[in-house]
């Protein structure tokens, strides 16, 4: 199966936020399960710094998005089984950031254009194209566009993976044909409108051949009004192809054993480093070193979806408990603020840092003790995965990937893989935040045990390629995993039970031979056809019972053989005997009768010595 995942961000090329985590791990784990998989994504000038040196060119063309006639150039690069390409374009992407500017709309529509006309520069023609987010909603778009002229486009399915419902990228009207150069048809039949606006990502869910967010629960909470952002009707119109499927992690890059980001490695067996990260990050952030005190960690973008105003109404009810807090982050302006004046309320038991470090992050991971995500709205989440992975039990609201990652703590049946809240309220967050404070207080041991659940959870990408890989099957057609569905295999190995007939005859010729004590029982007018076996001696022209009988002459019923072929030839010797056993039948009827009284007589006499001699 040939796959194009095309994406904004990736991992280990540039990053603002999870769907470059998602596009860095998932693609490789389609490789593993037997894939063919290229990723597609702007060469962006940190992309261009940091690998240009191992980037190979491939070629140019230019593409034509509306009245704009614009140079596209093609680089690659191999790794981890997978074909990574880039698309060069500096106008558009030889920019310090990601996202953020006034023409972000035509600079990634200008992206899903060049996506559709660079395909014949490829190395493989792709049978699904898996879009994600607005940034490549119009990819579907146009595949459905230019399959109108050609015919090499139809073929092409598509995917649409929804990471955040929130961002739609909203257009005004005019955009229709000017910037995004398609026919004012779309916006007559209503595809691509709403409220007046374009809306790129409401096109490609209508244009796709299949649509997923990623976590069950989500795909189900975008059915309802509260977190669909008024595309609810929309998504329960395609039901019928909306699937969730929970996002993983890569298991070896976040591997408390061996990563190289942490102050000191540890693992599920040997937690002893858990304790030498922790004092690091409080001499890092400048807390108080005490290690009896747990660390509640944040590392998340500062926005009000994430749950923030929760942390806002009662952080001074917090940090009345016997706790240690560290933020990491950026993003509004409120948020900023308000976390910096915190932090200068509460000296040494409180830190902030308004950026995001890598390095930093993972200190958190590995060094606290708890890890807050009270999300107001969450698709899936990613830290609560990391958190646990490194030993920090997360306290979640229960929405979206949160619910199907996190199990609530239940101290009666010593269950559970961390703490959740269902409520959107400070309250209910607050209790949870206490009973996770003094559960790591009072008793150290249940922690501990809760403590190694989390971190035997297994969030591997392995389970979630599989789902994937059938959703790519169900809308090509295709049977996968090939190697189940592979025929060939399983006829060439049924030969070999079906060419043990040949045994099984010559198996079945020793019960026969066995069964000549049952011929032999029969055979009581046989010996009555002595006479008649001495009348046929004149037939023994025929070869066979010639050849046969020579050696056991007094056996000469090799009458074994009459009835083992008796399926192919001896047919014609059963008629001719029949009639002379009636011949002589009819000859004496006196000596029929003295036969049978003989017969009763010798019968049993006569089995002993047939019995002997077949021994």
């Amino acid at each position: 199966m040939k796959i194009l995942y095309a994406t904004s961000e990736a991992v280990p090329f540039c990053k603002t936020g999870g769907l470059a985590d998602v596009a860095g791990s998932l693609p490789p784990a389609l490789a593993r399960e037997g894939a063919e998989v290229a990723v597609i994504l702007p060469l962006y000038q940190r992309v261009r710094e940091k690998f240009g040196g191992q980037l190979k060119f491939e070629c140019y063309d230019y593409v034509d998005l509306a009245w704009r006639h614009s140079y596209c150039g093609l680089f690659s690069l191999e790794q981890d089984g997978v074909t990574w390409y880039f698309l060069d374009n500096e106008q558009y992407f030889n920019r310090p950031d990601l996202y953020g500017y006034m023409d972000d709309g035509e600079r990634f529509g200008f992206f899903s254009r060049a996506i559709v006309r660079m395909l014949p520069h490829l190395k493989f023609w792709p049978e699904v194209i898996h879009c994600n987010d607005w940034q490549t909603a119009l990819v579907p778009i146009y595949l459905k566009d230019d399959g109108v002229r050609e015919d090499r486009y139809r073929g092409i399915k598509t995917t649409l993976t929804i990471h955040n419902v929130e961002y739609q990228g909203h257009y005004g009207k005019d955009t229709l044909g000017d910037l995004f150069g398609l026919d004012h048809g779309w916006a007559e039949d209503g595809t691509i409108m709403m409220d007046g606006d374009v809306n790129l990502l409401k096109g490609a869910i209508l244009c796709a051949d299949a649509v997923n967010a990623v976590s069950p629960t989500y795909a189900s909470e975008l059915k309802l009004a509260y977190f669909a952002h008024r595309l609810e009707g929309i998504l329960s119109k395609c039901g019928y192809k909306l699937s969730g499927v929970l996002n993983g992690i890569d298991m070896d890059r976040y591997n408390p054993a061996t990563d190289s980001h942490i102050a000191t490695n540890f693992s599920l067996e040997d937690l002893s480093g858990k304790n030498a990260d922790k004092a690091a990050l409080q001499r890092m952030m400048g807390l108080r070193e005490e290690p009896c005190v747990p660390i509640v960690g944040i590392v998340s973008r500062l926005v009000s979806h994430k749950g923030l105003d929760l942390i806002c109404e009662v952080l001074h009810d917090m940090m009345e408990l016997p706790l240690q807090l560290v933020v990491l982050g950026k993003g509004d302006r409120k948020y900023e603020e308000f976390f910096h004046w915190a932090s200068q309320q509460y000296p040494g038991r409180m830190a902030v840092r308004l950026d995001y470090n890598e390095d930093l992050s993972m200190a958190i991971y590995a060094g606290a003790d708890l890890f807050l995500m009270p999300s107001k709205s969450e698709p899936c989440g990613l830290s609560q995965m990391i958190a646990m992975r490194y030993g920090t039990v997360p306290i979640v609201r229960e929405t979206g990937g949160l619910k199907d990652t996190v199990q609530p703590y239940e101290a009666w049946r010593d269950a559970g893989n961390g703490f959740t809240f269902s409520n959107y309220a400070s309250g209910d967050m607050l209790y949870v935040i206490r009973e996770a404070v003094y559960l790591y207080k009072d008793y150290p041991d249940a922690f501990s045990r809760l403590r190694k659940r989390a971190m035997s959870c297994d969030f591997s990408w392995a389970r979630s390629a599989k789902e994937y890989l059938r959703i790519y099957a169900n809308i090509t057609g295709q049977t996968w995993p090939v190697p189940a569905a592979e025929p060939a295999p399983v006829l060439e190995e049924a030969p070999a039970p079906a060419e043990e007939p040949a045994p099984a005859v010559e198996e079945v010729s020793v019960p026969t031979e066995e069964a000549a004590p049952i011929v032999e029982e029969v055979p009581v007018p046989a010996e009555e056809a002595a006479p008649i076996v001495e009348e046929a001696a004149a037939p023994t022209e025929e070869p066979a019972p010639a050849a046969e009988a020579p050696v056991p002459a007094v056996e000469e019923p090799v009458k074994k053989t009459p009835r083992k072929t008796a399926a192919k030839k001896p047919a014609a010797k059963k008629t001719a005997a029949a009639p002379k056993k009636k011949t002589a039948a009819k000859k004496t009827a006196a000596k029929k009768e003295s036969v049978k009284k003989e017969t009763t007589k010798k019968g049993p006499a006569a089995k002993t010595p047939k019995e002997d001699s077949a021994e």
